[in-house]
């Protein structure tokens, strides 16, 4: 059960999310349907707004459609660490 911290970036429509695991692999998708076979990242994209996620080592990085509301990501990522990292 993996925990993340989040930080903000110089894009107001990104947020890093520092984990206290390591990733398996790199992960990077753009779309839902790309991240259909890494069950973290598919559901992080359950969350509406989510236009990408990036993921090296011990941090993800998420992009949101602008406008997009930040807690339903927070708790997307939050939940989907703790199930699936």
């Amino acid at each position: 059960m993996a925990t993340v911290s989040p930080s903000s970036t110089p894009n107001p429509d990104a947020t890093k999310y520092d984990l206290d695991t390591t990733l398996p692999a790199t992960i990077n998708f753009k779309s839902a349907e790309a991240a259909a076979g890494n069950p973290f990242a598919a559901a992080v994209f359950q969350a509406p707004g989510v236009a990408s996620i990036f993921g090296v080592k011990t941090f993800v990085t998420v992009t949101r459609v602008p406008g997009a509301d930040w807690a339903d990501i927070h708790a997307a990522v939050e939940k989907a660490a703790a199930e699936h990292l």
